[in-house]
């Protein structure tokens, strides 16, 4: 699962990337070379070293980024993270390669390999895999072609596996009480394929099928107490296994599917899961997604996201396959965005969000052939969850406020830094794309 930062990381890898990642190669013509690196090319490797100087930094391949960070999930990490970003011969970013080896004051030592692709704006894919010394384990692969459907079909894979020993669970509802916190490790596996039929560029109907093995286990903090003491009888917590199959059809006019300045984004889904069909479990769910891009001038970009979701046969869903709100990525039935607040905060079988950026441009440079953009946007939020699906979505929502730095690598790749506030207090999320 994702994880919220409770304090700001000394400098954010992928911002750095976004914006700042050839600033070595600058200095010295020569590290282009560097450009020419394919994973699935090993004789291209040893380019990342051309012209390398253990003392001159001018020559570096890559970027060596200080990591200091505080997650309220899981402790206090330090490390060091290297970039390396790879450009072809248009200037536009074509790969990423940011490892890093860690210590963590409650995990202990641990580390991370990360690759980003962009061979086009119709293909990308990426992989990342790492652990550390308690519990923490995660290899995530996924590769999407057919993205701006210009062709008739368009197909997304990807492969999931996760020990998570840093995740919370407060109770169900949406009231409740941050002093129920308990701690527990999600233990995943699933695959997802998604099949998509391009009517034209713009409406899209799609079928995914996601087959899911989930088990909770103690978590890593005994600070914490674990979810069986507090919450023994919850439904979910001995795990389970499920075959989601969802439908949805989608308009979509934006002008990018990565970094949207104007259009719309609309989905609409049904998702059934069946004894009948391997689950362990049955339940169904509908929900909608509407998100709205509009540009006032070159700078500013007033972006705007609604989601809702019901469960109407959800009486049997384990807690992990419930509606979650709370983090910085929306999550098409899995996760939606509320900054000021954890992922997962809140929990249950029916969620509303409404979230609003205003997105401004204040520094832009041509590095390298790279059009990089410094971005800030201010954000407001609010969103609730709630068991039964008569409720009104425009009461008790729990407000959010924030700010959010962006470095931006045109036309693929953004890294951002978001600090949120709301009722608990103040969380600070990093990552590469928008939230929303």
């Amino acid at each position: 699962m994702r994880r919220a930062f409770a304090s700001i990381i000394l400098v954010t890898a992928f911002v750095v990337v976004s914006v700042n990642a050839h600033a070595f190669s600058l200095l010295d013509p020569d590290a282009a070379n560097t450009q020419a690196f394919s994973l699935l090319h090993p004789n291209t490797w040893s380019h990342m070293f051309d012209n390398f100087k253990l003392m001159d930094p001018n020559t570096w391949p890559f970027i060596p980024v200080p990591e200091v960070a505080t997650d309220p999930n899981g402790g206090v990490t330090y490390g060091v993270l290297p970039v390396w970003l790879f450009t072809n011969d248009k200037g536009d970013i074509s790969s990423i390669i940011a490892p890093d080896i860690n210590d963590n004051t409650t995990l202990g030592p641990g580390g991370n390999f990360r690759y980003l692709a962009y061979p086009s704006a119709d293909t990308q894919w990426y992989i990342t895999a790492g652990g550390s010394e308690t519990i923490a384990r995660k290899v995530d692969f996924d590769y999407q072609t057919g993205r701006e459907h210009k062709k008739w079909w368009s197909f997304e894979g990807r492969f999931y596996f996760e020990h998570d020993p840093t995740e919370r669970f407060y109770g169900l509802g949406n009231n409740s009480h941050l002093g129920n916190q308990t701690n527990y490790t999600t233990k995943q596996l699933y695959g997802e394929a998604i099949f998509g039929l391009n009517i034209n560029e713009k409406i899209q109907i799609s079928l995914m099928e996601r087959p899911r093995y989930v088990r909770i286990g103690a978590g890593g903090f005994d600070a914490v107490p674990d979810i069986s003491r507090l919450f023994p009888h919850q439904k979910g917590i001995n795990g389970g296994s499920e075959l989601l199959s969802q439908a949805m059809i989608q308009y979509d006019s934006r002008d990018s599917v990565d970094i949207p300045r104007s259009g719309t984004l609309a989905r609409l889904y049904y998702g059934i899961a069946d004894r009948r069909f391997g689950s362990s479990i049955s339940y169904n769910r509908f929900g909608g997604e509407l998100r709205e891009y509009y540009t006032v001038g070159k700078r500013i970009t007033f972006a705007g996201h609604i989601f809702n979701e019901y469960e109407p046969a959800g009486n049997e869903m384990p807690f992990w396959s419930q509606a979650r709100l709370g983090g910085q990525e929306s999550l098409l039935t899995d996760q939606e965005t509320l900054r000021g607040f954890g992922a997962g905060r809140y929990i249950d079988n029916n969620l509303f969000v409404m979230n609003a950026e205003m997105r401004t441009r204040v520094w832009e440079k041509k590095i390298f052939g790279t059009h990089g953009i410094l971005e800030l946007a201010p954000f407001a939020e609010a969103g609730r969850v709630s068991h039964r699906m008569g409720y009104n979505p425009f009461t008790d929502l729990h407000p959010v406020g924030g700010i959010g730095f962006r470095g931006i690598a045109e036309p693929f790749v953004v890294g951002f830094v978001d600090v949120g506030w709301g009722g608990e207090g103040a969380a600070v999320f990093s990552g590469i794309n928008y939230p929303f």
